[in-house]
């Protein structure tokens, strides 16, 4: 038996128009006889193609508002019956039933009602019911039946049927298939993660997960690995969302550090300030605020000059020429932005191995996501850390207070601490990281590494004192002993902002007091695996 099955009959049944007339056209023209439903239909008609109406088919006419059009054995029996088996061609003849050779359904639009916050009756409407039905059944008989769930794949199909006079493969078949199985488990898994949030349930039995292939990548986190990145749909302005103006193809490690460098300037309002970012290994290697994007980024690269060669640097505003300029001073694998001048892009365009990519806008840092992390036999799921802290929420706990000034600067090292690898400690002065310690299993040694960090920008600037020298600094989390605040103190911090809640937090207290430094407590801690 050959594998080679002719298209004669199809059945066209989408929300998503885009390209059906086209399709209707190219099938008939290859004497394809063409089924479809409601809008499907007249719009196939009104193009002046002949097509039969799935009521006339079904004996049944649409009811219920659509609900109910396509749930009928004259549908799923043309899309069911082995070609090959007896018993199934007799039933089919018995009762008049003709075969279903293509399936072209895309589904009710429920993604996209989601993405723009429609109520919930609107969102119960936009689940689709037949559209999956007659997927499904279609996917299983693919040994006779094709069906197409996307329309990229249209060309593909008429590409399939010119190669092989009319027909299609067996492997073909397969591959439309898979696709449509993924379609329809993405589709439940949108519904049931959406209900699962609208009846407040944080822990369904189930959970489903699923994404759509934006780009195949070479490799992984090494080359021996095998990766791709996938969209979750969500829309959120970021990596997934950016368009890429120039340079090479986003590697694994670019994508994942990229991610990182614009959460976490997403931190600050681009209305207020501006504010740059510059991560090596997804971790922030300078971050630093100030009234031009050019002074935020000179602050930023001065915490560390070193690990900023090869970064990815990520702006809260649109890159301007006078940023561009100073950027393109050194190496640098990734640019995201929300937006970009002309002049600047025309800068960038001299560096065509830099990769330069523009969103629609900041995430928003402190809106609710789920975040999942894999583990040998199942999947870690949490709430993001989208944790906000402002100076209501801040509690002096030391003799000594600190001054508006250093209060700011609290604040702004306790943004970049969140998105630091725990265990962190970050010292920051006028608004810019001056020495970020990161990953460390002690505190102490992220205090230390800091400080070190610090001292070697002071020295490789020509300064007579470490860039620490009256610096603020931020922990992720408590201080479990006193010796990592002296380390902060010796390096010359004259304030800390920490979580507090350690048993020994008095014995905490008492070491700032004694070094004469103000400290405050957060309620709050940032760890980050």
């Amino acid at each position: 038996m050959t594998d080679l099955h002719p298209v004669r009959r199809a059945l066209l049944s989408v929300s998503d128009k885009t390209g059906l007339i086209d399709l209707g056209k190219a099938l008939a023209a290859r004497g394809v006889e063409l089924l479809s439903t409601g809008g499907s239909a007249k719009a196939l008609r009104d193009a002046g193609l002949s097509v039969k109406d799935v009521a006339d088919v079904t004996g049944f006419p649409e009811m219920m508002d659509g609900r109910v059009k396509t749930l009928h054995p004259m549908v799923h029996g043309g899309l069911l019956a082995l070609r090959d088996n007896d018993t199934h061609v007799a039933a089919m003849t018995e009762h008049g039933i003709g075969a279903i050779d293509l399936l072209v359904v895309n589904l009710y639009p429920f993604e996209a009602a989601l993405a723009r916050g429609a109520g919930y009756d609107e969102m119960i409407e936009n689940i689709d019911i037949g559209g999956p039905a007659m997927i499904r059944a279609a996917s299983k008989n693919h040994l006779f039946v094709n069906v197409v769930t996307d329309v990229e794949d249209y060309d593909a199909l008429l590409a399939e049927l010119d190669a092989n006079d009319g027909q299609t493969s067996y492997a073909f078949r397969q591959r439309l298939s898979q696709i449509a199985y993924a379609r329809t488990a993405a589709y439940d898994a949108a519904v049931s993660t959406w209900m699962a949030g609208a009846i407040n349930e944080p822990t369904p039995r189930r959970r489903a997960f699923a994404g759509e292939l934006k780009q195949t990548l070479r490799y992984g986190e090494n080359s021996h690995q095998q990766a791709a990145f996938y969209t979750d749909g969500t829309g959120r302005p970021g990596v997934a969302t950016a368009v890429q103006l120039q340079g090479k193809e986003l590697s694994y490690n670019n994508i994942n550090d990229t991610d990182a460098a614009y959460e976490l300037v997403a931190e600050f309002d681009p209305a207020e300030t501006a504010a740059v970012a510059i991560i090596k290994h997804a971790n922030p290697c300078g971050v630093a605020k100030g009234a031009s994007l050019t002074e935020a980024y000179q602050k930023a690269f001065d915490c560390d000059r070193t690990s900023a060669f090869g970064g990815i640097v990520a702006l809260n505003q649109p890159l301007d020429a006078e940023t561009a300029t100073k950027i393109v001073e050194i190496f640098t694998e990734v640019v995201i932005a929300p937006g970009a001048s002309d002049e600047a892009k025309a800068i960038f365009a001299a560096k065509k191995n830099l990769r330069l990519l523009l969103t629609d806008g900041l995430p928003d840092t402190r809106a609710a996501q789920t975040a999942y992390k894999q583990v040998g036999g199942g999947v870690l799921v949490q709430d993001k850390d989208v944790g906000y802290v402002g100076m209501e929420d801040l509690k002096v706990v030391t003799k000594k207070a600190p001054t508006d000034e250093q209060m700011q600067d609290l604040l702004f090292a306790w943004k970049v601490a969140k998105h630091v690898k725990s265990n962190a400690i970050v010292y920051v002065k006028g608004n810019a990281t001056v020495g970020v310690g990161a990953g460390q299993m002690s505190r102490l040694d992220s205090a230390n590494v800091a400080a070190s960090k610090a001292q070697r920008m002071a020295d490789e600037l020509g300064l007579d004192e470490s860039l620490a020298k009256g610096s603020a600094v931020a922990s992720d989390a408590f201080f479990p002993f006193a010796d990592g605040l002296l380390e902060a103190a010796a390096a010359g911090a004259t304030c800390v902002i920490q979580p507090g809640g350690s048993m020994r937090d008095e014995e905490v207290i008492a070491a700032a007091n004694e070094q004469g430094i103000a400290m405050v407590f957060t309620g709050m801690r940032h760890f980050r695996h």
